[in-house]
């Protein structure tokens, strides 16, 4: 069991990691997570899967272990990871959760769980205390055993996603590549045709070995087929799944590939239209064009630490309307303040049939500064090596909201420890490319060697 347990989930390598045995036991302790109140409500929990052929055991094990500890499970099947947050949120479950390992090669499986509302999992009396509770090993069976059902949301979720679409008559056909990564994706292709688009779709068959490449967007090897793809067909965009279809990377009709938090300003200015003065969040590795973009929107910026249940919680406690992550993650008020990477498609193409624009254009005036991809540095020492970095950087404006920031009038860098691998995570921006070439350089020679 030793480190299966991350900071937003449980993931690790079946079955020398995960497998059948643990995933009962979970599935016995998770009515310690769910909130009494949402309990009385609602005794069922809804479970769902990927398609990695060890995810149908992992379910069956973790569903004995939910229906033996009196909890009611609601099946819903093969599902993406958005789409369980919406069986819990519409369905009115008190928790939810997935069998899967999201963008991780297809010998490692995993369990991402919610709470009522769909709400995340998270600080002391989420995953520390689930693995404390199976550690034990103290959970006993219920006098009574719960019940099993299934359920279909698939229309359901389809009604609820694309009632979101503002094509207006007349407006032009957009040919959209898709790359699911055969993940679960693939399950969205009757949305995205009916969604107007000329679909041009890869790897939409399901496959948990990934036998094309990597079901990870944020790696630009892996865009590398869509990109071509997009060239070769004069679509106007692409968009990448990853392998539970939780997030979305995107590139324009160029097939050059646009940043997640560029993507994140221009949903929210695009939803602010309809709702003015509204808070959106944003992580804190984001460009300083997307607070600059939200202000010109009329919105209000709320800078974040990495992770789902930090921009989750921020966004119900400030009533925003929208948030994104770098990491691809978008977030809806409307969606239960869930992710959900299909939306932000949605959303795009609203924006391209509203605008008229070559998506190029569209993302053109956040270009505003010289940004570098988030690098990672293996490191020992993890917390003294963000304190050497302080002292450096002395003269700078610090703060250590996540791992440490400096901002300067012309630069800026972020040095935070993953939450999920053993590194140390870089990203610096600057006012022109020569800059931050030479800043980037600096922080590098002071991390040590990229991995």
């Amino acid at each position: 069991m030793a480190g299966i347990f991350k900071a937003y989930d449980i993931r690790g390598l079946y079955p020398s990691q995960l497998d059948e045995a643990i995933a009962r036991k979970i599935g016995l302790s998770f009515h310690h997570l769910l909130d009494p109140a949402a309990l009385r409500r609602s005794n069922a929990v809804a479970v769902g899967r990927d398609m990695r052929s060890h995810s149908v055991p992992l379910q069956e094990a973790l569903v004995e272990g939910l229906l033996r500890s009196g909890l009611d499970v609601v099946d819903i099947g093969l599902t993406t990871t958005p789409m369980s947050y919406f069986a819990v949120g519409s369905l009115g479950t008190a928790g939810g959760v997935q069998i899967t390992a999201s963008h991780n090669p297809a010998a490692y499986n995993g369990i991402k769980m919610s709470l009522d509302g769909a709400r995340p999992v998270s600080g002391d009396h989420g995953i520390p205390l689930l693995e404390k509770k199976v550690a034990e090993g103290a959970d006993v069976p219920a006098r009574k055993r719960g019940e099993a059902r299934k359920e279909d949301v698939f229309d359901a979720y389809g009604e609820h996603l694309l009632k979101v679409l503002q094509r207006s008559e007349g407006s032009k056909r957009l040919k959209v590549v898709v790359d699911a990564a055969n993940g679960m994706g693939t399950i969205y292709e009757p949305l995205l045709w009916k969604a107007g688009i000329e679909l041009v779709p890869l790897y939409f068959e399901l496959d948990g070995t990934f036998p094309n490449h990597e079901a990870n967007p944020l790696r630009l090897e892996n865009l590398t087929d869509l990109v071509a793809k997009v060239r070769e067909t004069g679509a106007d965009l692409g968009v990448a799944f990853d392998g539970d279809a939780d997030r979305a990377a995107f590139v324009d009709e160029r097939g050059e590939p646009v940043g997640s938090d560029l993507t994140t300003a221009l949903i929210a200015g695009a939803l602010l239209e309809h709702e003015p003065g509204k808070s959106v969040v944003y992580d804190l590795r984001s460009s300083r064009a997307v607070p600059e973009y939200i202000r010109e929107k009329g919105g209000n910026p709320i800078r974040e630490r990495v992770g789902h249940s930090f921009i989750k919680a921020t966004l119900r406690e400030n009533d925003g309307v929208f948030g994104g992550e770098l990491a691809g993650h978008y977030y809806f008020r409307h969606n239960y303040t869930a992710d959900c990477a299909l939306l932000a498609v949605f959303e795009i193409l609203n924006l391209l049939w509203k605008t008229g624009k070559p998506f190029s254009k569209v993302v053109e005036p956040l270009l505003r500064y010289a940004k570098s991809p988030e690098i990672n540095f293996q490191v020992e020492d993890k917390a003294g090596k963000i304190e050497r970095l302080a002292e450096r950087f002395a003269d700078g404006e610090i703060d250590y909201l996540d791992g440490v920031t400096v901002q300067y009038p012309d630069w800026w860098f972020n040095v935070r420890p993953s939450n999920t691998e053993p590194y140390l995570r870089l990203v610096a921006e600057a006012q022109t490319p020569e800059l931050l070439a030479e800043k980037q350089a600096e922080l590098v020679s002071l991390l040590g060697e990229p991995v």
